[in-house]
Protein backbone atom coordinates (compact mmCIF):
# COMPACT_ATOMS: atom_id res chain seq x y z
CA UNK A 1 0.00 0.00 0.00
CA UNK A 2 1.47 3.61 -0.52
CA UNK A 3 1.22 6.46 1.23
CA UNK A 4 1.19 9.60 0.12
CA UNK A 5 2.69 12.20 2.36
CA UNK A 6 2.06 15.93 1.64
CA UNK A 7 4.84 18.74 3.23
CA UNK A 8 4.25 22.67 3.20
CA UNK A 9 6.70 24.91 4.56
CA UNK A 10 5.63 29.24 4.64
CA UNK A 11 6.89 32.00 6.00
CA UNK A 12 6.19 35.09 6.34
CA UNK A 13 8.40 38.48 7.16
CA UNK A 14 7.29 41.77 8.47
CA UNK A 15 8.93 44.87 6.33
CA UNK A 16 9.58 48.69 6.98
CA UNK A 17 6.40 50.85 5.80
CA UNK A 18 3.97 48.29 7.40
CA UNK A 19 4.31 45.63 4.55
CA UNK A 20 5.33 42.28 4.67
CA UNK A 21 6.99 39.74 2.31
CA UNK A 22 5.61 35.40 2.39
CA UNK A 23 6.68 32.78 0.79
CA UNK A 24 5.25 29.03 0.84
CA UNK A 25 6.42 25.37 -0.85
CA UNK A 26 4.81 22.52 -1.01
CA UNK A 27 5.77 19.02 -2.04
CA UNK A 28 3.59 15.83 -2.25
CA UNK A 29 5.30 12.26 -2.13
CA UNK A 30 4.50 8.63 -2.24
CA UNK A 31 5.80 6.34 0.13
CA UNK A 32 6.37 2.62 -0.12
CA UNK A 33 5.68 2.05 3.27
CA UNK A 34 4.38 3.80 6.37
CA UNK A 35 7.32 2.97 8.30
CA UNK A 36 9.29 5.69 6.99
CA UNK A 37 6.65 8.29 7.06
CA UNK A 38 8.92 10.58 10.60
CA UNK A 39 12.26 10.07 8.74
CA UNK A 40 10.79 11.46 5.12
CA UNK A 41 8.68 13.98 6.81
CA UNK A 42 12.11 15.43 9.01
CA UNK A 43 13.53 15.34 5.71
CA UNK A 44 11.22 17.33 3.45
CA UNK A 45 10.86 19.88 6.55
CA UNK A 46 14.23 20.47 6.26
CA UNK A 47 14.36 20.77 2.43
CA UNK A 48 11.31 23.02 2.28
CA UNK A 49 12.41 24.94 5.45
CA UNK A 50 15.81 25.57 3.64
CA UNK A 51 14.51 26.67 0.16
CA UNK A 52 12.42 28.83 1.73
CA UNK A 53 14.84 30.69 3.54
CA UNK A 54 16.96 30.57 1.06
CA UNK A 55 14.64 32.23 -1.59
CA UNK A 56 13.06 34.78 1.37
CA UNK A 57 16.93 36.39 1.61
CA UNK A 58 15.99 38.80 -1.91
CA UNK A 59 13.17 40.75 -0.43
CA UNK A 60 12.54 42.67 -3.98
CA UNK A 61 10.46 45.76 -3.48
CA UNK A 62 10.74 47.13 0.30
CA UNK A 63 8.53 50.62 0.34
CA UNK A 64 9.98 53.91 2.03
CA UNK A 65 8.67 55.52 5.31
CA UNK A 66 6.92 57.81 2.56
CA UNK A 67 5.35 55.11 0.05
CA UNK A 68 1.49 55.37 0.04
CA UNK A 69 1.60 59.41 0.96
CA UNK A 70 -0.35 62.02 -0.97
CA UNK A 71 2.00 64.27 -2.54
CA UNK A 72 1.16 67.53 -3.11
CA UNK A 73 1.40 68.43 -6.81
CA UNK A 74 4.49 70.77 -7.75
CA UNK A 75 3.33 74.19 -9.86
CA UNK A 76 6.39 75.22 -11.89
CA UNK A 77 9.38 74.89 -9.70
CA UNK A 78 7.12 76.05 -6.46
CA UNK A 79 5.90 73.49 -3.40
CA UNK A 80 2.43 74.21 -2.48
CA UNK A 81 1.56 75.01 0.98
CA UNK A 82 -0.76 73.86 3.36
CA UNK A 83 -3.77 76.35 4.06
CA UNK A 84 -3.74 77.90 7.18
CA UNK A 85 -4.50 76.50 10.37
CA UNK A 86 -7.30 78.53 11.41
CA UNK A 87 -10.31 76.44 10.61
CA UNK A 88 -10.52 77.11 6.98
CA UNK A 89 -8.74 73.79 6.32
CA UNK A 90 -10.82 72.06 8.44
CA UNK A 91 -14.40 72.90 7.67
CA UNK A 92 -14.11 70.96 4.39
CA UNK A 93 -14.94 67.21 3.54
CA UNK A 94 -12.24 64.79 5.22
CA UNK A 95 -11.14 61.57 3.28
CA UNK A 96 -10.98 59.81 6.57
CA UNK A 97 -14.04 58.78 8.57
CA UNK A 98 -15.95 60.79 10.44
CA UNK A 99 -15.14 58.83 13.76
CA UNK A 100 -11.38 59.52 13.25
CA UNK A 101 -11.62 63.38 12.53
CA UNK A 102 -14.02 63.45 16.04
CA UNK A 103 -11.24 61.71 17.70
CA UNK A 104 -8.36 64.00 16.21
CA UNK A 105 -10.66 67.50 17.64
CA UNK A 106 -11.13 65.29 20.77
CA UNK A 107 -7.50 64.82 21.40
CA UNK A 108 -6.85 68.56 20.53
CA UNK A 109 -9.43 69.90 22.95
CA UNK A 110 -8.56 67.17 26.04
CA UNK A 111 -5.02 67.28 25.65
CA UNK A 112 -4.49 71.41 25.24
CA UNK A 113 -1.87 71.21 22.35
CA UNK A 114 -2.46 73.36 19.19
CA UNK A 115 -3.81 72.33 15.88
CA UNK A 116 -0.43 73.21 14.42
CA UNK A 117 1.08 71.30 16.86
CA UNK A 118 -0.92 68.42 14.78
CA UNK A 119 -0.68 69.66 11.38
CA UNK A 120 3.28 69.62 12.09
CA UNK A 121 3.30 66.05 13.22
CA UNK A 122 1.29 65.60 10.10
CA UNK A 123 3.77 66.75 7.75
CA UNK A 124 6.72 64.98 9.27
CA UNK A 125 4.67 61.85 8.95
CA UNK A 126 3.21 62.66 5.38
CA UNK A 127 4.79 65.57 3.79
CA UNK A 128 2.45 69.24 3.45
CA UNK A 129 -0.88 68.35 3.02
CA UNK A 130 -4.29 69.48 5.00
CA UNK A 131 -5.56 67.49 7.71
CA UNK A 132 -8.50 66.80 5.61
CA UNK A 133 -6.43 65.41 2.93
CA UNK A 134 -5.09 62.27 4.81
CA UNK A 135 -6.76 59.27 3.63
CA UNK A 136 -7.87 56.68 6.30
CA UNK A 137 -4.95 55.02 6.58
CA UNK A 138 -2.97 57.92 6.76
CA UNK A 139 -5.57 59.27 9.28
CA UNK A 140 -5.04 56.23 11.63
CA UNK A 141 -1.26 56.21 11.76
CA UNK A 142 -1.13 59.91 12.43
CA UNK A 143 -3.76 58.83 15.47
CA UNK A 144 -1.60 56.28 17.04
CA UNK A 145 1.01 58.70 16.84
CA UNK A 146 -1.44 61.68 18.82
CA UNK A 147 -1.99 58.64 21.29
CA UNK A 148 1.42 57.82 22.30
CA UNK A 149 2.56 61.38 22.33
CA UNK A 150 -0.64 62.94 23.99
CA UNK A 151 -3.07 60.42 24.47
CA UNK A 152 -2.02 58.48 27.84
CA UNK A 153 -3.37 59.96 31.42
CA UNK A 154 -1.55 59.76 34.20
CA UNK A 155 -3.12 56.85 36.56
CA UNK A 156 -4.36 57.91 39.74
CA UNK A 157 -2.14 57.10 42.70
CA UNK A 158 -5.21 55.34 45.02
CA UNK A 159 -7.16 54.18 42.11
CA UNK A 160 -8.10 50.38 42.35
CA UNK A 161 -6.10 48.15 39.96
CA UNK A 162 -8.11 46.21 37.35
CA UNK A 163 -10.57 46.26 34.86
CA UNK A 164 -13.83 47.57 36.65
CA UNK A 165 -11.81 50.75 38.51
CA UNK A 166 -13.10 49.31 41.86
CA UNK A 167 -16.82 48.48 40.36
CA UNK A 168 -18.40 45.40 41.03
CA UNK A 169 -19.32 43.02 38.36
CA UNK A 170 -22.27 40.34 38.44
Amino acid sequence: MAVKIIANYSKRLGLPGYSSHQFSVSVEAELSNADSINSEASRLYKTLQNAVDREMQSTGFVPGGEYGSVEPPQIQGHTTHRAPVNGTALNRPWKASDKQRDLVLKLVENSGIEMEVVEAISEEMFGPCDLPDLNKIQMSGLIDELLSRYGKRQKRENAPAGRFNGRSSR
